[in-house]
């Protein structure tokens, strides 16, 4: 049983079974080609799946593995030294340490920045999934991936079982058949809806915008915080960034910045943080409000706990 992150809110206790787990890290060691002279480096938190992910791949291939207290500079040098040549990170960390040694990084757990370097290979996937089973767009071997009214749905043997103890469907699911365990994940036809919004282009490649539930609605117009993130990030006075709608009189919604600055005795300003969204995205994108704070909150795992902030 493994904890989703917890970022919309409570976490959910995920029953993923030995065979999910070994059919994840299969198709993973598969796509990237690991072999016996590859060692992987586990410093995420081995209770969700990006630190476990890494662990059953390694001992799936029969493969090196380096484990790591926190993914910080010292365990990723450590790593290296250790001969490591393929690692599982968060995009928080990714821009704080010096990955370049490493043949791959695998970066989920949210929204990638816009440039990764070329050893990253940015991932989509739940712990509903076992982890990651889209890489850069595309399905791992044995994924199905579907969009159904602007949702994305899966269909492989990677899936979980269920979620513990509860007593009714899983979201998404219209399935009746519950296991002791709790509720399945899937519909009839075993497609799992991940309540993620997103498109496939025309050469079949996964776009993913963010979580339904993330979605701002500002007078009329939708606005996805990734997308605003993605911008704010890049500007030199913002060292953190996440973006949430508040609820307003006039607009329904309004867009709100919520900055950790690089240097907080000067500040990045609003009208500043607004003309740089507007000039990449549409003008309703940028923010209306800015709050600078000296952290963002976090789980765990890395991942702003969105639910902490509206």
């Amino acid at each position: 049983m493994v904890a989703t992150s917890g970022t919309t809110g409570d976490p959910k206790g995920v029953v993923l079974t030995h065979d999910a787990l070994a059919a994840s890290a299969s198709a993973t060691n598969s796509r990237l080609g690991i072999d016996a002279s590859d060692r992987w480096l586990a410093c995420l938190p081995l209770s969700h799946m990006g630190g476990l992910g890494v662990v059953v791949r390694a001992l799936a291939a029969g493969t090196g593995l380096t484990m790591a207290l926190r993914p910080d500079e010292a365990s990723i040098a450590d790593g290296l030294a250790d001969g490591c040549t393929r690692t599982a990170l968060v995009a928080t960390v990714l821009t704080r340490v010096d990955t370049s040694g490493f043949t791959t990084v695998l970066l989920g757990g949210g929204p990638a920045p816009t440039m990764v370097p070329d050893n990253v290979v940015v991932t989509y996937g739940l712990t509903e999934s076992g982890g990651g089973v889209v890489y850069d767009g595309r399905p791992l071997d044995g994924v199905e991936v579907s969009v159904v009214d602007g949702t994305i749905r899966l269909r492989c043997p990677m899936l979980a079982r269920a979620y513990r103890a509860s007593q009714s469907p899983a979201p998404g699911s219209t399935s009746t058949n519950a296991s002791a365990d709790g509720s399945t994940l899937t519909d009839d036809e075993g497609w799992f809806d991940t309540r993620d919004v997103g498109h496939l282009e025309a050469d079949g490649r996964l776009v993913v915008q963010g979580r339904s539930g993330d979605m701002i609605v500002t007078g009329g117009e939708k606005v996805w915080p990734s997308a605003v993130e993605s911008v704010l990030a890049g500007h030199p006075a913002v060292a953190e960034v996440a973006v949430i709608g508040r609820p307003d009189a006039e607009w329904g919604q309004i867009v709100v910045a919520v900055v950790v600055p690089t240097d907080m005795a000067s500040p990045p300003g609003l009208d500043v943080l607004r003309a740089a969204v507007a000039e990449a995205l549409a003008p309703w994108a940028a923010p209306r409000h800015l709050e600078l704070v000296d952290a963002l909150p976090r789980t765990a795992l890395g991942k702003v706990a969105r639910h902490l902030l509206v």
